[in-house]
């Protein structure tokens, strides 16, 4: 599986080695270099393309926003800054994601999904075919085709699979940001559903695996155009 070459910009020891870490605890990553200015990133991105960059705004010399400016074709971008004041000029350059310091592990995976979904439907990746999600102190990765849905109660989320059942403290909400939405779909306010789980749908529930799942009358209509009905 082809990973995401990604950059970190950052011109704080800290917060570079917070982020560099994430990127390690995250299989659908290759951190390809870290740099401490605009500058230096300008010039390594001239011989070593990338996917992503996890970008500082607030640099000196050069700001982040205006590196991404300076850049033909820029990669995806998210910002991570400790100054929320940046976040609207920081998405008039069509920024992915913006990230508030200190982020947490779960935020990042969040943003990453994001860039996933851009890239997919801007036609400069393909989607992957597995699933990363963080359970019992460890990073699970699941291949989609296993997947059968995910299930929201209270606090967690249950993830089921065709072997096993992860409880996770993700919220439904970025666990789909983080899906294909091609391969999968929300048809209730508590369930995200794999399509190609689906057997059967009858009157407001659908068949999936040994289990019946409720479908939501907002979601129903959305349901039916994607299984062709």
């Amino acid at each position: 599986m082809t990973k995401l070459r990604c950059l970190i910009v950052d011109d704080e020891p800290l917060s570079q080695e917070v982020i560099e870490g994430y990127v390690t605890d995250t299989p659908q990553l290759e951190l390809v270099a870290k740099c401490g200015n605009a500058l230096e990133a300008a010039e390594l991105i001239r011989s070593h393309p990338v996917d992503l960059i996890f970008l500082d705004i607030n640099m000196p010399k050069l700001s982040g926003i205006s590196l991404v400016k300076s850049l033909a074709k820029p990669p995806a971008i998210v910002f991570i800054t400790a100054y929320p004041e940046f976040a609207v000029e920081g998405f008039e350059v069509e920024a992915v994601d913006y990230l508030l310091k200190p982020c947490s592990f779960e935020r990042f995976l969040k943003a990453v999904g994001k860039v996933e979904n851009y890239l997919q439907a801007s036609g400069r990746k393909q989607e992957t075919d597995y699933f990363v999600v963080k359970a019992d102190k460890k990073l699970h990765k699941i291949a989609l085709e296993d997947i059968l849905y995910f299930k929201s109660i209270g606090d967690y989320v249950k993830v089921y699979t065709r072997d096993k059942v992860l409880i996770t403290n993700e919220t439904l909400r970025n666990i789909e940001d983080g899906l294909p939405p091609s391969k999968f779909i929300r048809l209730h306010k508590s369930f995200v559903v794999s399509l190609p789980a689906i057997q059967y749908l009858e009157g407001n529930q659908v068949k999936v695996g040994e289990e019946m799942l409720p479908v939501g009358l907002t979601y129903k209509d959305k349901l039916m155009e994607r299984l062709g009905g």
